[in-house]
């Protein structure tokens, strides 16, 4: 049995390629960072795992899943080799998506990218525009009938 089962963050946007066939199929490829359970000292707690859609898996991975989403994988393990321009035999290790995921709500994902957001302009602008101090100046354009972000 061939039965693979991931979850982790995308590390890049799925990119979207057309075989070249006679009737062409989508073939997406993207990333994911996969925390390791255990880890030994001084080795990485995150794996790089490549994984490639096929279809209309591969449509949906490039049209809904983003860099830094959480999203699970179901699919199978499948080592290719070739040999190269130079003749150097290569293996890469591939999962193929037989089901793809979203791992997390889409609201908790855009949270969490527009705090990230909030962060590098803070730190941005408080580097150019704020007083020792760490205050900021207010907006006098703002009035009492404006909405809050809070």
């Amino acid at each position: 049995m061939n039965k693979v089962i991931l979850m982790g963050r995308l590390t890049r946007d799925p990119e979207l390629r057309y075989s070249q066939s006679a009737n062409p199929i989508a073939v997406a490829n993207y990333a994911l960072a996969v925390r390791r359970q255990f880890q030994r000292e001084g080795e990485p707690d995150v794996d790089f795992i490549n994984v490639v859609a096929f279809g209309k898996a591969g449509e949906f991975a490039e049209k809904y899943f983003q860099k830094g989403q959480m999203v699970s994988v179901v699919g199978r393990l499948q080592i290719g080799s070739w040999e190269d321009k130079e003749g150097v035999k290569r293996t890469s290790v591939d999962v193929i998506a037989e089901e793809q995921h979203f791992a997390e709500s889409k609201t908790s994902f855009q949270s969490r990218n527009q705090d990230t957001f909030n962060q590098q302009e803070t730190q941005s602008t408080s580097t150019t525009s704020g007083s020792a101090d760490g205050f900021m100046p207010i907006d006098e354009r703002l009035s009492e009938d404006d909405d809050l972000p809070f």
